[in-house]
């Protein structure tokens, strides 16, 4: 098969590629653009290890093609942290109540927590379930993560401020 251009807005860059059109948007984001914060488990988009944001929705990037991004934004874990890396308030909250273990899951959990507090400030404890279903652990059980996402949301109202907001939205390119 013919390779692919793409352009795709990774994390605020934009990134140009040649691409085998059976690449998952998975691999491309490991291999090529060394983002190897997006994890690969299950392969079956069931585990929820390698979630990205894809134009502001939450995607198994095991599932898509990278030729399916062209055009396209994406969000990965990486840029989720703040200013200087400091943790986003997902990530702090995760790591104060105990929502992580071997943290290979974690960065499917963070983006998807994300995308759910950025959409529903003030989820119930049903809804951060719903939310988080398609994510997987097998270390920590669940009451700590969600713990973790209502705390994530207090601390957001708190601050008054959308940190959440910034860390899913693309900075565009300066040129």
């Amino acid at each position: 098969m013919t390779d692919i251009d793409i352009t795709v807005q990774v994390n605020g860059t934009t990134r140009h590629d040649r691409i085998p059109p059976r690449m998952t948007l998975a691999d491309w984001l490991r291999t090529r653009c060394a983002l190897t914060g997006t994890h690969l488990g299950c392969e079956h988009g069931v585990c929820g290890a390698c979630t990205v944001l894809l134009d502001g929705a939450a995607v198994r990037s095991c599932l898509v093609f990278a030729v399916q991004a062209d055009g396209a934004e994406v969000t990965t874990v990486e840029a989720m942290s703040g200013p200087d890396e400091e943790l986003s308030p997902v990530q702090a909250a995760l790591r104060d109540h105990h929502g992580l273990q071997c943290g290979f899951c974690t960065p499917g959990f963070v983006v998807t927590a994300t995308e759910l507090l950025r959409d529903n400030p003030d989820p119930t404890d049903g809804e951060i379930r719903e939310a988080l279903s398609g994510n997987v652990c097998r270390c920590t059980g669940y009451q700590g993560i969600i713990a973790a996402v209502h705390a994530a949301a207090e601390t957001l109202r708190s601050i008054g401020e959308s940190r959440i907001e910034a860390a899913t939205t693309a900075q565009k390119d300066p040129a």
